[in-house]
């Protein structure tokens, strides 16, 4: 038996989640989205699914399964495709000191050449 916790999305997303089209490939999905709900061992994802339909605790649309790996599976209206989490891109540095607004001020335009 394998456990799975459950992320379920928030109401407030769910909406446009459910009205969005469907896209191929992983779906990418923000942690700020969606609250942990508990875990649950089962066979399989999909027995998983089997045994919460027709419960209070049934699956909804957008809610997410993720593995003892770190793996999610995102529930959409085809089944359950592979999600990941989104992860903000870290911007570089620029090389050099940066120039105070002080400094810019200070040094101003050249008028008197």
């Amino acid at each position: 038996m394998v456990s799975f916790k459950i992320h379920r999305l928030k109401d407030h997303v769910s909406s446009q989640f459910r009205w969005a089209p469907h896209t191929a490939g992983p779906a990418t999905v923000k942690q700020r989205d969606y609250e942990m709900s508990g875990e649950v061992e089962a066979l399989s994802a999909y027995a998983l699914f089997n045994e919460l339909r027709g419960s209070a605790n049934e699956l909804r649309v957008g809610d997410l399964l993720e593995l003892p790996d770190g793996t999610l599976r995102i529930f959409k209206f085809v089944g359950l495709e592979d999600a990941t989490w989104f992860v903000a891109p870290i911007r570089p540095e620029l090389s050099g000191s940066p120039v105070s607004a002080s400094e810019t001020e200070m040094s101003g335009p050249n008028l008197g050449a």
